[in-house]
């Protein structure tokens, strides 16, 4: 699994002209699923993202976790971060997970990071083309692949 994080104080996700989800201050995150990816890569990365130390303390030192600020989430799918683009000029997305196998890790990885945020989070819908909206704080943007965490 690879993500993109964002810290925003705002997000939302659009489909057919109509909102999904918005969030305030929290996360965004980009979700790119391979046939490889299981259970340990959802637990793994959701326990790495909701203690992730990237919001501001008191004294303005990114020390906080989204879990300490009370911070939302939204997940959003995006196979283009499989992408390869070694050869040519046209991305290659053979990694990227078949829908078969990313839809049902796709909602489990939304469900752990529910059970380790403790609250709802917001999501856009698998394979829908999608417009998502941000603003992003900092500007703070994190890249995370389960592939490399040793």
């Amino acid at each position: 699994m690879k993500v993109v994080i964002q810290r925003v104080s705002r997000a939302d996700v659009t489909i057919n002209g109509t909102v999904k989800s918005a969030i305030g201050n929290g996360l965004l995150v980009l979700l790119g699923i391979e046939d490889a990816d299981g259970q340990e890569d959802i637990t793994w990365l959701s326990n790495k993202i909701v203690n992730l130390r990237i919001f501001n303390d008191d004294a303005g030192v990114m020390n906080r976790s989204l879990l300490e600020t009370g911070g939302e989430l939204l997940l959003i799918s995006q196979f283009t971060l499989h992408a390869a683009t070694k050869k040519g000029n046209r991305p290659s997305y053979m990694k990227a997970g078949k829908p078969e196998i990313a839809i049902p890790l796709y909602e489990k990885m939304r469900q752990q990071l529910e059970a380790d945020l403790g609250k709802q989070v917001g999501t856009g819908e698998f394979g829908a083309d999608m417009k998502v909206s941000l603003l992003n704080d900092g500007p703070v943007t994190i890249i995370i692949d389960t592939k490399n965490r040793e």
